[in-house]
């Protein structure tokens, strides 16, 4: 990092593009991937990755909100499928003819809307359906009561049914049963729907946990999200040996030096007294940026090839980390905040959270640089 950039979440464009191929070798030739880019493709920056998931051969994305899809259209995604895994509000529902994305229907009566717009354009508007398994989000249920509706949809001139899907609710935990029992009730209700009538082109179901753990998932598409990015939806038990990497390295520099005498108390609220004499590193960077103030008096970061305990609490633009034990640290030296050793899953873990909230936590003031 250059010493004249406060922060940085570095890039590394060359781990996602192996993360793909180690995806695709465990998959195999005939099955889809539908790149999962949302939120920012998990704070990594969509247009950032863009390019380098396109070379890999990725020809179908996926997005939650059609805003999402339309920064997608206008990053250089122009002729690939999008599919909206969200609710579209019915006023946003021109938006989705206008960047020719692909929504989520779940109901009849966005159905009959979406197909008078395109009636309107005259057009035939793809759409994709969904079927809840146990999510118990949207979708129509996993049973016989979703045929009728569905074939409805099917026979609506305007509107062409390009695919169905579900969402797994726990395939991050292999001992449940509830993914066998999710995956059997989506495949009745698609052999249901086939046997009424109604074409489905693909259908598709595993997620990034379902692309890590439950194989008999992949079907004819996988939905990869963070695993995409090398970070670990499961436990960590099932994530080592898999060979992804994690592809976001997030760095800070050391802002000032100071030596404490002990019984000083440390930031707002004294919550730390030091107990010796201590040296204090300040790096520029706080919640403001996404680093967690959760993190205050029980994180750490790296300088110098060695851990310093974060002290103190984390301020809106500033903390502090206990450098005594590291020799020499001085001003612009580099802090590692985030990398493959001080990783995402062991973060989300102390924070009580998951691994994409740490990855898209990371702030838009904190600038992206890609490299190879």
């Amino acid at each position: 990092m250059e010493r004249t950039e406060r922060t940085a979440a570095i890039i590394h464009l060359d781990r996602l593009a192996a993360n793909v191929e180690n995806i695709r070798a465990r998959v195999g030739p005939d099955v889809e991937i539908i790149g999962v880019v949302k939120a920012d493709a998990y704070g990594h920056g969509a247009a950032g990755v863009l390019p380098t998931l396109q070379r890999c051969g990725i020809r179908s994305f996926a997005v939650a909100f059609w805003q999402e899809g339309a920064a997608l259209r206008e990053a250089g995604a122009k002729d690939e499928p999008i599919l909206l895994l969200a609710d579209t509000p019915d006023g946003d529902l021109p938006r989705v003819l206008e960047y020719g994305l692909t929504p989520t229907v779940f109901e009849p009566g966005m159905a009959e809307k979406l197909d008078a717009l395109a009636a309107a354009a005259g057009t035939v508007q793809p759409i994709e359906i969904k079927i809840d398994t146990g999510m118990h989000r949207i979708g129509f249920p996993a049973s016989e009561a979703a045929v009728a509706p569905i074939k409805r949809i099917a026979a609506m001139e305007h509107l062409k049914i390009t695919g169905a899907f579900t969402h797994f609710s726990r395939a991050d935990e292999p001992g449940c049963g509830a993914t066998e029992r999710e995956l059997a009730a989506f495949l009745a209700t698609v052999d249901a729907l086939r046997a009424a009538g109604v074409v489905l082109p693909r259908i598709h179901a595993a997620n990034s946990p379902g692309t890590l753990l439950w194989p008999e998932s992949y079907l004819d598409a996988i939905r990869p999200g963070d695993v995409l990015y090398g970070l670990c939806p499961v436990d960590w038990s099932d994530w080592e040996g898999q060979g992804l990497q994690q592809v976001m390295e997030w760095v800070s520099r050391v802002s000032m030096v100071k030596t404490l005498p002990p019984g000083e108390p440390v930031g707002y609220g004294g919550t730390f007294v030091t107990k010796r004499e201590t040296r204090l590193a300040t790096v520029p960077v706080g919640f403001a940026d996404g680093y967690s103030r959760g993190l205050s008096n029980r994180g750490k970061v790296r300088i110098r090839g060695r851990y310093a305990p974060i002290v103190g609490r984390i301020c809106m633009d500033q903390f502090m980390a206990d450098v005594t034990d590291i020799p020499g640290v001085e001003r612009g030296d580099t802090v590692t905040l985030l990398d493959e050793e001080l990783n995402a899953y062991d973060l989300a873990e102390l924070l009580g959270t998951n691994v994409d909230e740490i990855a898209c936590s990371v702030g838009k003031r904190v600038p992206r640089i890609y490299t190879k």
